[in-house]
């Protein structure tokens, strides 16, 4: 579990010496203690006669737990569009899109898919790596901006995986940083709620949002979903190290898409007026951003969100084996990366074949690094997402 400032228990193991916090879970929030050994505290009831009141206290519990990333999967949409394809709707070209954002592609949804299909695709792939049975998860957590109903579309997710025991699933809205986010709060799910394996889940279809002759946007965005299995582990293994999360609502005037209501003349006629309003039916309008202002954003939050996150887990820049960012434009993946001297070796990018796909970028990048066996076993990764919002936040986590 956390604190406000986003530092995990256990610590790094090269820094146990330094810090061993104890964690102790009131129903008011959060308190660590440090110099005392490592153990989660859970209120619990008291043993002898009588009950307790709901307002009295309750003598705590120990339940010592870590987590770790053990499976992970993806999905994509059958239809490529590529930069020539745009060049014949909107006026661009090939080299205008891959000099300005390093996009070659991107993926749609069509026909009879689904962003509910993808994510359940992706969820299935990191529940078969993970060797972990659907009726074994607790929790389903769906990050998506772009849900296919207004009330979530995480509930459909276990049932379509055929999970018998109804596991809670709600959805995250956090945009590009959903999947970060989702990450810290599976983490939170099994180090203060005792759950045991949580499906995470980046998925987002922004084509259905996109406006199509607005070069400036039409060409930055596909469609995609991404997954990963967080199981419960002992302490010593833990393998999510420290996070650092944001947030300014001030800047959503900088890429937004925001509710509009269109009158209607047909849906109680001219009897509303008697009710005091209007009748009117509701949509979001296409995505709007202002692409200077989103990236002179990303470039001076990302670099201090990370190393900030570093600092908490007690690591280096030099650390870590990789560096994945949410996938929106190369430029910024490359200024982040020269800020944080991270080289570009080790720097995770599958941008050109996708474009930007919002909270599915991070799961998606991840799974390929790992099946193409450039992340392996016990690598350190910090990761990072940001957007609409605005937010952002960064996770230093290690894989397997």
């Amino acid at each position: 579990m956390a604190n406000a400032s986003g530092l995990f228990t256990p610590i790094v193991p090269s820094m146990r010496s330094r810090f061993s916090p104890s964690i102790v879970i009131y129903r008011s929030g959060f308190w660590f203690s440090e110099g005392v050994s490592r153990r989660i505290l859970c209120s619990s009831t008291v043993q002898g006669e009588g009950k307790l009141s709901p307002t009295e206290s309750r003598v705590p519990r120990l339940a010592s737990k870590g987590c770790k990333l053990v499976g992970c999967g993806s999905a994509v949409p059958g239809l490529q569009i590529s930069n020539d394809d745009l060049a014949t709707i909107v006026d661009t070209s090939d080299e205008w899109i891959a000099v300005r954002t390093g996009i070659r592609n991107r993926r749609v949804l069509s026909g009879k898919e689904s962003l509910t299909g993808l994510a359940v695709e992706a969820a299935k792939k990191a529940l078969q790596m993970a060797k972990v049975d659907p009726d074994e998860v607790d929790l389903v957590l769906m990050c998506t901006s772009t849900p296919e109903d207004l009330f979530g579309s995480a509930p459909q997710i276990p049932k379509a995986l055929g999970c018998k025991n109804n596991p809670l699933a709600f959805d995250i809205t956090a945009a590009c940083s959903g999947f970060v986010l989702g990450l810290v709060s599976a983490a939170c799910y099994i180090r203060g709620g005792g759950f045991n394996n949580v499906l995470v889940i980046g998925a987002d279809a922004l084509s259905q949002y996109v406006d199509w002759t607005d070069r400036g946007t039409c060409i930055l965005f596909g469609d995609a979903a991404g997954a990963v299995v967080v199981q419960a582990c002992d302490s010593e293994e833990d393998g999510l190290f420290a996070f650092d999360l944001h947030s300014d609502g001030e800047g959503q005037r900088h890429l937004k898409a925001t509710i509009k209501q269109n009158e209607t003349d047909h849906a109680l006629g001219t009897n509303g007026s008697s009710l005091g309003f209007s009748p009117r039916n509701s949509s979001y309008s296409c995505i709007q951003m202002n692409g200077k202002e989103v990236f002179r954003f990303a470039v001076r939050v990302v670099p201090q969100s990370i190393a900030s996150a570093l600092e908490k887990a007690g690591l280096s820049g030099s650390s870590i084996d990789w560096l994945l960012l949410h996938q929106a434009n190369q430029r910024i993946i490359d200024a982040v990366a020269t800020r944080l001297e991270v080289p570009p070796e080790r720097v995770i990018s599958n941008l050109a074949n996708y474009g930007n796909t919002s909270a599915a970028s991070i799961p998606l990048a991840l799974d390929e690094a790992v099946r193409s066996g450039k992340v392996q076993s016990g690598h350190t990764i910090a990761a990072a997402g940001f957007g609409a919002g605005l937010t952002w936040g960064s996770a230093i986590i290690r894989w397997g």
